[in-house]
């Protein structure tokens, strides 16, 4: 019988500080996240500063609470691994020194593991028997991403943003209808209760064969629409803005991810990042699946957020393909995904 893969995770890249301990790739036996919303909330948005030095109060207490929900010591882990990009850099820095000083100590191999790899991986978690080749949209505050999933580790981006990613649109409309930080979540609520044929807002789709997104004109939209009400003194009512925006949003990611699907021939579609948890893009990119005879594949919302299980799981089909870092790993704030 094989012996169990055990491996420790660590999360730091935006204003999650969160720690895991995942055995074999699937098991998830301990997923500690201590959050700094409430914090941000305050400034609007996240503050790179605060987030480090929050990160810095925060991980030693989630990774011994991470250890002792799963019931083991730092002695019985196989291997440490740990988000070194992209993300804040003075946040990832944190996270990985962290890393560097326990695989130091128990002299465990260390694994860098790259942010979005771990959206993706957050697949198979829950969903067993989840395997590749599929296609990935990963949708979060920083990354808007369609991406092949040929096999583990192996990944070609088709189309990815070319200004602002979906969540960060979010974030900034909402802020313009005064629903404040963070974004995703207060529109998606916001939403339900909302026309979304009140408004119509553009759907950008590029050149016809591309699979890149751009919403920053689509925000601009919003906010242009916003600014006229005002001055012409009419009204704005904020649930049908959310609502007509988000399915301008929706569209544009539901319909790229099909043609994508359909073009590269796969039968599977998986959904990854924080926006992946947004009720609208589900429902509808569920239903599109439903249509054209595809799975979906979608984490529960706590894994479509940032959160460490999802590292133990990427990091854990790296390290039995013999991926192993030095303690001379540094954080890298762009990294490309497939890149190391």
């Amino acid at each position: 019988m094989e012996k169990d893969i055990l491996i420790l995770a660590i999360e730091s890249s935006c204003d999650e500080t969160a720690a895991a301990v995942v055995k074999n790739g699937r098991e998830v036996l301990s997923n500690v996240i201590s959050s700094q919303i409430a914090l941000h909330t305050l400034y609007g948005g996240v503050v790179p500063e605060i987030a480090s030095r929050k990160h810095i109060e925060a991980i030693d207490g989630v990774i011994q609470a991470a250890l002792q929900e799963a019931g083991i010591t730092l002695d019985e882990i196989d291997a440490v691994g740990v988000t070194y990009g992209p993300g804040l850099v003075g946040a990832l820095l944190v996270g990985l020194a962290e890393a560097k000083a326990l695989a130091f100590a128990t002299g465990k191999p260390l694994i860098g593991v790259h942010h979005i790899e771990g959206h993706i991986c957050a697949n198979y978690i829950e969903n067993k028997d989840f395997t590749p080749p599929y296609m990935a949209l990963v949708v979060s505050g920083g990354h808007s991403h369609l991406v092949y999933v040929s096999d583990y580790g192996k990944y070609e981006i088709l189309g990815r943003t070319r200004d602002d990613a979906a969540g960060e649109a979010y974030d900034k409309v909402a802020r313009a209808i005064g629903m404040g930080y963070p974004g995703g979540p207060k529109i998606d609520a916001a939403a339900k209760k909302g026309n979304p044929d009140a408004v119509h807002f553009p759907r950008v789709f590029l050149e016809g064969d591309s699979y890149d997104f751009s919403f920053s004109g689509l925000k601009s939209a919003v906010l242009n629409y916003v600014n006229k009400q005002k001055m012409m003194g009419e009204p704005i009512v904020p649930e049908d803005v959310a609502a007509s925006f988000q399915q301008s949003v929706v569209e544009v990611l539901v319909t790229k991810t099909m043609r994508a699907a359909k073009e590269k021939g796969v039968s599977k579609i998986a959904l990854a990042g924080g926006v992946a948890s947004n009720s609208t893009l589900r429902e509808q990119m569920r239903g599109a699946c439903e249509k054209e005879g595809l799975y979906l594949s979608i984490p529960s919302p706590v894994l479509c957020t940032d959160n460490a299980a999802m590292i133990g799981c990427a990091a854990y089909y790296e390290y039995i393909a013999g991926v192993r870092d030095g303690l001379d790993l540094n954080a890298n704030p762009g990294l490309k995904l497939g890149e190391r």
